[in-house]
């Protein structure tokens, strides 16, 4: 566990409505009001999400402190129907021994040694992206980094593209995002599950037609296995990982486990890795220098060749690239442990039942941590910058024992994809500001269309 020297001294925040509390403000711009608990306020400030009382964290040392000892001092939030019912028992859901085993089980299977196994799948795709597109034509940027960061996480995950599947699969995962996101700003978050909604009904629906194939290629694969024709483990793809797992006692995951554990790495695969790749568009549209830079790294390491996992630590703008871009625009913003009897942070005791809440949308955009914080700088990730980064300053993948298990297979997945992209393409966008719109992800509020030029 992380151990704070910074004092903990909670204070009132602004002042909510009966029942509802903050909901309302939250509801409306949760960016813009999470800014304001730490600029107004200070580093730890107490609100309540409706009828739940709340503590807001904004110093990278108590936020370090609360994420690493989540397992033992803080358990999982769960509130909201919505992403329950599509991740299930996931092991981000999971408690206690439950967690522990399917982390013991799923882990292995994001490992580097397996990430590097799937790189030449993510390069290929890629290629084949831009082996589509044509020089002036326009594109939405969103819904191109969509494709291909499904199709990887298809391959990948299933071993196959799924054909005709693959369309209805991407729609029903679009409408999940959209209506968790709006359960998290409405009233709606705290309905029991059986009161129906338009929404929940959408949701229901697309819940149905995941469960239907990804239940329909665990018996397939269980089913060869049976028969010995192709049997699990002699596939390197996720889901024949997951059926081949075994704990310590020599069980499997059950069916219903490998299909909450496949549904949440497809998730948070593709639509959190399009998202993240979204931005990088957009940032490097915006300033021609760090993009110049990036096109002279890849013609320097790669020599017009389609990049490899070898190539990965050679890229080291690249990685900041992608690392500054995930401090602006971080797709999971915003993260929450509830205070078990006895949890404190920095030696003070915090009630039970108390969520405490941090965001990396507002640390990673503190001044105190990095100087010019809307500003696009990758070289403050330079590896001799005077500019030192705290603990936890910068976690767009959480932290502790919960950190992302996909978190090396998405950075990897980035650099990857953006170098064999940029090796054809300059992404070029209208010169103007793209606010974010706030749901499960952080995406831009509009279709960012972008017209796509030769690269040099």
């Amino acid at each position: 566990m992380t151990t704070c020297s910074v004092p903990l001294t909670p204070v009132p925040g602004p002042r909510g409505l009966p029942v509802l509390g903050n909901l309302p403000e939250f509801g409306r711009d949760p960016l813009a009001f999470l800014t304001k608990l730490r600029d107004e306020y200070g580093d730890a400030v107490r609100w309540s999400l409706g009828p739940r009382r709340g503590l807001f964290l904004s110093h990278p040392q108590h936020i370090a402190e609360m994420l690493t000892s989540r397992e033992h001092a803080y358990e999982i939030l769960e509130i909201g129907w919505a992403f329950k019912r599509v991740v299930g028992q996931s092991v981000i859901m999971s408690k206690g021994d439950d967690w522990r085993r399917k982390r013991s089980l799923v882990q292995p299977t994001v490992r580097p040694r397996q990430v590097k196994a799937y790189a030449a799948t993510m390069v290929d795709c890629a290629r084949s992206a831009a082996g589509r597109w044509r020089e002036g034509e326009r594109i939405d940027v969103q819904r191109e980094m969509a494709l291909i960061t499904q199709r990887v996480v298809l391959r990948c995950l299933f071993g196959n593209d799924l054909g005709d599947a693959t369309r209805a699969l991407a729609g029903a995962m679009n409408v999940a995002e959209h209506v968790i996101g709006a359960e998290l700003r409405s009233m709606s978050l705290f309905m029991p599950g059986w009161v129906t909604t338009p929404a929940r009904q959408r949701l229901r629906a697309a819940v149905a037609t995941i469960d239907g194939e990804v239940h329909r290629l665990i018996r397939a694969r269980l089913r060869d296995a049976a028969g010995g024709a192709g049997a699990t483990e002699d596939r390197d793809d996720l889901l024949s990982r997951l059926l081949a797992a075994r704990d310590e006692d020599g069980r499997p995951l059950s069916p219903r486990e490998v299909r909450d554990e496949a549904v949440t790495l497809w998730a948070a695969g593709h639509e959190t890795t399009s998202t993240a790749l979204t931005w990088m568009w957009y940032l490097l549209s915006a300033h021609p220098a760090v993009r110049d830079r990036f096109e002279a790294e890849l013609g320097r390491v790669l020599g017009g060749r389609p990049p490899a996992i070898d190539d990965y630590e050679r890229l080291t703008w690249t990685q900041q690239i992608v690392k500054e871009s995930l401090r602006l625009y971080p797709p999971a913003w915003l993260l929450a442990g509830v205070a078990r009897e006895g949890a404190t942070l920095a030696g003070r005791r915090v009630p039970a039942r108390t969520i405490v809440w941090c965001s990396q949308w507002t640390t990673h955009r503190d001044p105190r941590w990095f100087p010019e914080p809307r500003a696009f700088r990758p070289e403050r990730w330079d590896a001799d910058s005077p500019e030192a980064v705290p603990d936890h300053a910068w976690y767009p993948f959480g932290g502790g024992q919960r950190t992302c298990l996909g978190a090396r297979f998405a950075q990897v997945e980035a650099v990857l994809l953006l170098a064999t992209l940029a090796q054809r393409f300059r992404l070029d966008l209208p010169a103007a500001e793209v606010t974010p719109r706030v749901g499960l992800l952080l995406q831009p509020s509009a279709p960012l269309i972008a017209t796509l030029r030769a690269a040099p």
